[in-house]
């Protein structure tokens, strides 16, 4: 288990950066006003959670409609999947002083042609992420939910070398991921959407083998 680990406080400093950086990424305006691209197809409706005192961090890629009409992250089926995948119920999901919930993107991106969710926004990692992780040094576990939270998470951490071609290939190299994070440790997994109900099924190793180790994972840090 990680938990064990000596983490650092939440000092007075980082409870103050991370209010006055929550007012800003409230406000974000960025990829309306100055957009890198065809600028966001609706208002601007920032969904990050972060946390002076949480161990975990759920870092996912963007909010779905659903969210971004609701406010709250995860809050439709694949928030229902991803808490079985805890083992955790929705009043500790919720609990933002145990978790701490910062997608890539923060607000809905749009569908695309199929009707699909657009990538998430990359004017969010570059205006809003670095900042933002800093001020959270007392994370002990990172969920790198998806390719584009992976690729972030373990670049940063100085496992890009690990990092796969695939969303697969990265996700079946979760041991390796695992045991190289000193501070903190990465846990890689594909998204909850049921609509990756069949690649589930094609890689019943998730849940036999990497699911335990989530979970034990979770409730050592919570």
């Amino acid at each position: 288990m990680t938990a064990s680990r000596s983490l650092p406080g939440p000092g007075p400093d980082h409870r103050d950066e991370l209010a006055g950086l929550m007012a800003e990424i409230a406000g974000c305006r960025i990829c309306v006003e100055t957009p890198r691209g065809r600028p966001l197809p609706h208002e601007p409706r920032p969904v990050a959670w972060s946390s002076a005192t949480a161990r975990v961090l759920i870092a996912g890629q963007a909010p779905g409609l659903r969210v971004h009409v609701s406010g709250l992250p995860f809050d439709d089926r694949s928030g229902d999947r991803l808490r079985d995948w805890m083992g955790v119920d929705r009043a500790t999901f919720y609990d933002r002083s145990r978790l701490a919930i910062v997608p890539m993107g923060f607000c809905f991106p749009g569908y695309d042609a199929k009707g699909g969710d657009l990538p998430p926004r990359p004017e969010c990692r570059a205006a809003w992420h670095d900042r933002l992780i800093a001020a959270m040094p007392q994370i002990g576990l990172v969920l790198a939910i998806g390719a584009t939270a992976q690729a972030y998470h373990l670049d940063r951490l100085g496992l890009k070398h690990l990092r796969a071609a695939t969303l697969t290939a990265t996700v079946e190299n979760w041991h390796a991921i695992r045991a190289a994070g000193d501070h903190p440790a990465v846990l890689v997994l594909p998204h909850p959407s049921w609509r990756n109900t069949g690649w589930l099924k094609r890689h019943p190793w998730f849940e036999a083998e990497l699911l335990p180790v989530l979970r034990a994972e979770i409730a050592a840090h919570l």
